[in-house]
């Protein structure tokens, strides 16, 4: 199979069809029923913070963030991160990850928090938070519970997570 010219931009209003259109096809609808979720109705995403993949100008991946606080520490939420499932293992979830926290530290944010799978976001910086250290507002697995910072002192962040809004 040929590699495709993969393209990652920021989110537009335009998109928002296709962005839950994919959502619904990676997660279902049990997603709204989870405290991530619930986060994220309490606070927009970062518009600044949100991309797509495409190939050509089928919207083929999408990652947001979100701004949220950890005690008083301003900090985001990332996700959801989907790809297409004809599109996985091409490095798109990857590039998705990469370009929003490299904007997340632009902006001034060093915290980023997730709830995912270790291994698969071990692999560009994320580590399990220990149990009770940051505490999500709701029923999660601690062994998903994620974190990301520029900062290695920020990892030990402690307090309960709340969205902004």
């Amino acid at each position: 199979m040929t590699d495709l010219q993969i393209t990652i931009q920021h989110e537009s209003p335009g998109d928002a069809a296709a962005i839950e259109n994919l959502h619904d096809r990676a997660f279902g609808p049990g997603r709204y029923a989870r405290t991530a979720e619930r986060l994220r109705e309490a606070s927009p995403a970062d518009i600044r913070l949100s991309f797509v993949a495409r190939v050509a100008t089928l919207l083929v991946g999408s990652v947001r963030l979100t701004p949220i606080r950890v005690g008083d520490h301003p900090a985001l939420l990332l996700g959801p991160l989907a790809v297409e499932p004809a599109f996985t293992s091409r490095g798109i979830g990857r590039a998705l990850l990469e370009r929003s926290t490299a904007n997340a530290v632009a902006l001034g944010y060093d915290l980023v928090l997730l709830v995912g799978d270790e291994p698969y976001y071990a692999r560009v910086g994320f580590k399990r938070v220990p149990p009770g250290q940051m505490v999500m507002p709701g029923p999660v697995d601690p062994g998903r519970l994620l974190a990301w910072s520029t900062d290695p002192e920020r990892l030990r962040t402690k307090g309960p997570i709340r969205g902004v809004a």
